[in-house]
């Protein structure tokens, strides 16, 4: 055997080594989720309902909580089937809610093993229709609500040396969207959270999960609020929503989201157009620059309502109710997005 094949013999064995370590500290960070409890916030329709019915069928214990309570009761009547579960209305907005909610948790269920921030708002347009309202609720929810469920939760999780939050993020916090610029400067500011908690909570065996999907078939659409040429913007928004080459199915990509928080993964985007984009990104971000500037050119121009909302199933024209539209119609049937 000459040198170089010895030399090649140590790497592989070098490699095959540090594999078998990594696999080694992925499982000991493995958390059962049977008897666990999780706290989903948004957890009565979209993404946060679904992710409930998943967690739940690991045998975990599922507190869900929103706004609208009428929500909230379809959701829970749909979750008992799976075990244990509760549903609480509460504006993570307020510091005030919030701990009521996690006290209102720890008296049914005696402790908070998973957090999941999850809740959100969105609102679509072009820049001259948005208002500092606009940014200060896309804050306040993405930024501030998650903010105060994690420092609601930590000193129990940091007691116990153990726990997982998972940060619901977008590919909006990766790469800022023309027309979304509150939604995407707001999930900015979430991953920039959720990536200095991971690194400075990791020693107290918490590990914070940053999720970046890309366009789900959550059916969410029809709840999101349009600005301007409204329907023209619900338009779009949905037809890419439904398209299923540039959208993941939401059960899917719950099933990925809940697997990140068992092992601790660090980051996890989701879809993937929303993978090529984010590392082409990372590598042209001036070609990136010059493709969204295109695509805002392309997307309809102010006017219409103005810095009005207007609600998504009151935007609704023959395009978003042709067949094209299919797949987000059963997702929102399916997924508590229609009264």
């Amino acid at each position: 055997m000459n040198a170089d094949s010895k030399k090649v013999i140590k790497i592989t064995a070098a490699l095959l080594a540090l594999m078998g370590i990594r696999k080694a500290v992925r499982e000991s960070r493995r958390m059962d989720f049977r008897r666990k409890v999780v706290l989903i916030t948004g957890g009565s329709r979209g993404l946060g309902l679904v992710l409930a019915r998943e967690f739940m069928r690991e045998g975990a214990k599922v507190a869900i909580c929103a706004r609208d309570e009428n929500e909230l009761i379809r959701a829970q009547d749909e979750l008992s089937r799976y075990g244990s579960v509760l549903a609480i209305p509460c504006d993570i907005t307020y510091t005030d809610e919030v701990e009521q909610l996690v006290d209102i948790v720890h008296d049914r269920f005696g402790r908070i093993d998973v957090l999941v921030n999850n809740a959100g708002v969105i609102a679509v347009g072009p820049i001259e229709s948005m208002k500092i309202e606009d940014f200060d609720e896309a804050m306040r929810t993405h930024f501030w609500g998650p903010l105060h469920s994690i420092l609601a939760v930590l000193p129990e999780m940091q007691q116990r040396k153990s726990g997982r939050i998972v940060n619901i993020s977008s590919i909006g916090g990766k790469i800022s969207v023309p027309h979304l610029v509150p939604y995407s400067a707001s999930k900015f500011a979430l991953v920039g959270l959720s990536e200095g908690l991971r690194a400075e909570l990791k020693k107290d065996g918490i590990f914070v999960s940053t999720i970046c999907p890309g366009l789900m078939r959550t059916g969410s659409p029809r709840n999101a609020e349009f600005k301007s040429q409204h329907r023209l913007e619900y338009a779009w928004f949905t037809l890419s929503d439904s398209l299923p080459f540039l959208s993941m199915d939401v059960d899917r990509a719950a099933r990925k989201i809940v697997n990140a928080c068992r092992y601790g993964v660090a980051e996890v985007v989701l879809s993937a157009p929303a993978k090529l984009a984010v590392k082409f990104h990372g590598l042209f971000p001036g070609v990136t620059a010059d493709l969204l500037d295109l695509e805002n050119r392309l997307l309809p121009r102010d006017g219409g309502i103005g810095s009005a909302r207007a609600k998504g199933y009151d935007s609704e024209s023959a395009v978003t109710l042709s067949r094209f539209t299919a797949m987000t119609r059963a997702a929102e049937r399916r997924n508590n997005q229609i009264a």
